[in-house]
C-alpha cells in the first residue's frame, strides 16, 4: 500500500474492473497514486511482457526526490498525462462536470510559499476582481499561479471541476508538459494570487523536495478524484 513501482524494463497493464485502463512501459511508474494520496488502490498491475520493476517505500521515494529533481519531474510528466487522458474520458463520457465542485485543500501557507518564492519567482503578486480570467483553457501556459487570499473556480468546457481557497495552486501542467492549459480559471471573489514562472518552477522542484512533494499530492488527489468520475 505505501509503495510506488518503477518499471526498469518491460510492460505493466493498469486494470480495474476487469478492463485495462492504462498501460505502463519502460521508464514510467505506477501505484503512486496510493502512497501519494494514502487512499485504496483502484486499479490492479498485471505483467504485460516480461519485465522487471523496482519499488520505491515512502522513505525511498523522498530519497529520490532529494537526490533526484528529473524523478519529480518525471513523476509530474506521468500525472499530468493521465490527468489530460482521464479528462478526455470524462468528457465523452458526459460526467466531466458534476454539481459540487470539490475544494481542494491548501498544498502552501502562506508563509511557506513567501520562503520557497523568494529570490526565484520575481513576479509580483497580482490582484484579481471578482470575475476576471486568470487562465484560459486552450492557450499555452507561461506561469503557475498560487492563492494567496480569495477563492478561483477551476472550470473545463464550462463546467465546474473545482474551487480553490489560499494555498491552491492552478496552472502547472501547462509548466510541466509544455502543452495548453486544460481547464479555465476565474476568480470567483476578490484575489491575490502568485505566478511562478517555469525557469522559477523548475528550480523549486530542484531545490525544494518540499515543495515537489507537496505539488506531486495535490496532483495525485485532484487526478483521483477526477478518475473517481469514471466509476
Amino acid at each position: 500500500q505505501d509503495k510506488m513501482y518503477y518499471v526498469y524494463d518491460g510492460e505493466v497493464s493498469l486494470v480495474a474492473k476487469n478492463k485495462v485502463i492504462g498501460r505502463v512501459l519502460e521508464g514510467e511508474v505506477f501505484g503512486e497514486l496510493a502512497p501519494l494520496t494514502r487512499a485504496p488502490r483502484r486499479a490492479a498491475a498485471v505483467a504485460k511482457t516480461a519485465c522487471r520493476v523496482i519499488a520505491l517505500d515512502e522513505g525511498q521515494f523522498r530519497e529520490a526526490l532529494m537526490k533526484r529533481p528529473a524523478f519529480a519531474l518525471m513523476l509530474m510528466s506521468v500525472m499530468v498525462t493521465r490527468l489530460r487522458q482521464t479528462i478526455a474520458a470524462l468528457r465523452d463520457a458526459g460526467v466531466l462536470s458534476v454539481s459540487g465542485a470539490w475544494k481542494e485543500a491548501a498544498v502552501f501557507d502562506k508563509r511557506q510559499l513567501a520562503d520557497l518564492v523568494q529570490g526565484l519567482a520575481n513576479d509580483p503578486q497580482i490582484y484579481y476582481e471578482r470575475g476576471a480570467m486568470v487562465i484560459k483553457e486552450g492557450a499555452m501556459g507561461a506561469r503557475m499561479y498560487a492563492v494567496l487570499a480569495g477563492g478561483v473556480a477551476v472550470t473545463i468546457a464550462g463546467g465546474m471541476v473545482e474551487r480553490l481557497g489560499p494555498g491552491g495552486v492552478c496552472g502547472e501542467a501547462a509548466l510541466v508538459d509544455q502543452s495548453t492549459r486544460m481547464a479555465s480559471v476565474q476568480a470567483e471573489t476578490d484575489c491575490s494570487l502568485q505566478p511562478v514562472g517555469r525557469t522559477a518552477f523548475l528550480e523549486l522542484v530542484k531545490v525544494s523536495p518540499v515543495f515537489a512533494e507537496r505539488m506531486l499530492s495535490a496532483r495525485a488527489q485532484r487526478l483521483r478524484l477526477l478518475t473517481a468520475r469514471l466509476d
